[in-house]
């Protein structure tokens, strides 16, 4: 939900108003040398109505707020929202986002509720170095979340077996990429996650640890992951964040060991390739990705395996739908231009997208059959401003009925 106040405010400008700041009142790094002195803002409030497969439906109200550079492309934004959950009481929620520059962007958010949630991260990607050629990423995080969900394992797993819990995490994703060749980086990764399991915040289903014991789900007692990764990435994207033309590739290993910190031995395999076409323009740009990814060991944490569902995997179902050993995923959408209306002299683009989204989860790649898919079609909307801001509510299809996802930034 962190996300829908930035989504909706691209949709309404009724209730807006515009005015000029001077710079020494919203200092470093709220702007920077690129924006005009008084410096544009644009404030809008707005009412909050949204709903998840998990979260369940979410009534509030947000204040958000727009910073607009010389080239009048919104460079800093920020929102403050306080909403009502019938899960999780009433949250306040505090978010920023800071693109000081084409080669670096800030990120934070402090959520809290009165019952259970809470989310307190900050997310820094910086290419600015060695001629950007090194890209530094860095996450660290603490949440709780009591929507979470259990199913079972593999393809077959049932709705009548859905267990609920609060996912309670701290950690950090640590990551160094170094460009070899313009299109070629090559990328090292540290990453460490500490999680609790607690009861969550759903009394209408069982806790997870009723139905299942450790024997059946390791894990279910919590778990700790030290993990480092080694990848391989190809890219030929006229942009990272919004691309419209060009291929991605990437290849990774992670190992996890004992010796190290973690609860236990195993190692992740992961492939995955997307392409974008355009057409006539770019008011037509076909995207499409396969991706498969494989978890090797004895005893592999539940959180730590191969897991589909969700907003950027299977749309038709909520997040973590779906766990086994290994997965293989296929996306297809088209996403196609409607109009182009300049909003506050700021070019936004309103896309429609329908999609379809196939994927299963399975032992290994040998035990793929065609029984193991899930096949969840659907139909996006999209409000595109660029060069840094994606707002989508996604629809999607699936065995469980339809599901609804509402954030920022295309899904893959």
């Amino acid at each position: 939900m962190k996300y829908f106040c930035l989504f909706l405010l691209l949709f309404s400008t009724l209730t807006s108003c515009t005015t000029m700041v001077p710079r020494k009142y919203v200092p470093p790094p709220i702007t920077n040398e690129t924006f005009d002195d008084p410096a544009k803002l644009v404030t809008i409030p707005l009412p909050i109505i949204a709903t998840s497969p998990n979260e369940g439906l979410t009534l509030g109200a947000l204040a958000a707020f727009l910073l607009h550079n010389a080239k009048d492309e919104v460079s800093t934004l920020s929102a403050a929202q306080v909403n009502y959950n019938n899960n999780f009481g009433t949250t306040f929620t505090l978010y920023g986002a800071f693109f000081p520059s084409p080669q670096t962007n800030w990120e934070f958010n402090v959520s809290k509720s009165t019952n259970i949630n809470q989310d307190f991260e900050f997310k820094i990607r910086d290419k600015s170095l060695l001629d950007e050629r090194l890209e530094i990423f860095v996450f660290p995080y603490i949440f709780t979340d009591g929507s979470a969900r259990f199913f079972g394992f593999q393809s077959d797993s049932r709705t009548e077996n859905e267990t609920n819990y609060a996912d309670e995490e701290f950690g950090v994703t640590l990551s160094v990429g170094y460009n070899i060749t313009k299109h070629l980086q090559i990328q090292f990764g540290e990453r460490i996650r500490k999680v609790n399991i607690g009861r969550g915040a759903v009394d209408a289903l069982p806790f997870i640890r009723d139905r299942y014991n450790d024997l059946q789900v390791p894990g279910i007692n919590g778990f700790t992951a030290h993990a480092q990764k080694l990848a391989l990435i190809y890219s030929t994207l006229d942009s990272r964040d919004m691309p419209t033309e060009g291929i991605y590739a990437k290849a990774s290993v992670e190992s996890s060991l004992k010796a190290l910190g973690s609860s236990a031995d195993y190692r992740h395999y992961e492939a995955e390739i997307k392409g974008y076409f355009p057409l006539d323009e770019a008011r037509f740009i076909t995207v499409g990705r396969l991706m498969y990814n494989q978890t090797l060991g004895n005893r592999v944490a539940f959180l730590e395996r191969s897991i589909l569902g969700g907003e950027n995997t299977l749309r038709g179902y909520g997040r973590n739908r779906f766990i086994d050993s290994s997965f293989f995923l296929c996306n297809l959408e088209e996403r196609i231009r409607l109009f182009r209306w300049s909003v506050f002299n700021v070019d936004t683009d309103w896309e429609v997208a329908p999609f379809i989204d196939l994927g299963a989860v399975m032992e290994s790649l040998d035990d793929l059959s065609t029984h193991n898919f899930e096949f969840n079609p659907g139909i996006g909307f999209r409000a595109v401003v660029r060069p840094n801001i994606v707002g989508r509510v996604d629809i999607g299809f699936g065995n469980d009925g339809p599901a609804v996802f509402v954030g920022l930034g295309y899904p893959f």
